[in-house]
């Protein structure tokens, strides 16, 4: 878990005695597991190409542009979301970051594990949120990341 150590100190001015205060900022993780009865590589051939992700996303994104690196799009006309592959180990792992500046800072990862002849599916959505965010945001990216496990595996089955 990424976590930033900030420390707060009292006015230096103050005629009290210098005290701290140590707050730790961590990134807010939301993440869904989804069972796949296909091999790894069959799974992380879909991932690692953005013009999939398109099957992936729920019906409020529009404007949805993309290439085998790339993806960008609107949602509900609220904010637009440039995305590209940051990394990808073959049949582990697509990880996902902002091409441009995002309204906050993000990062997807999905995570591949096989088990036999299956695969387990692990998403995660990684967003430094501060609390207004959080109180807005939650729910919202938690759906995102439960829709697109579940359309995964029915697009996947």
């Amino acid at each position: 878990m990424h976590a930033l150590a900030v420390t707060l100190f009292n006015d230096i001015n103050s005629s009290q005695s210098f005290n701290y205060q140590e707050i730790i900022l961590q990134m807010t993780i939301f993440e869904s597991k989804v069972h796949i009865n296909r091999p790894a590589s069959q799974v992380y051939s879909f991932l690692a190409d953005m013009n999939n992700h398109k099957q992936l996303m729920p019906e409020n994104i529009q404007d949805w542009d993309s290439t085998f690196n790339t993806a960008s799009f609107n949602i509900d006309n609220m904010a637009k979301l440039s995305l590209k592959v940051g990394n990808r180990r073959e049949d582990k792992e697509v990880k996902i970051i902002p091409a441009e500046k995002p309204p906050f800072d993000l990062e997807l990862k999905w995570e591949l594990f096989s088990v036999q002849h299956d695969t387990d599916v692990v998403f995660t959505i990684s967003a430094d949120l501060n609390m207004m965010l959080k109180m807005l945001a939650s729910g919202p990216l938690q759906k995102l990341t439960d829709h697109q496990t579940q359309t995964l595996g029915s697009i996947l089955s």
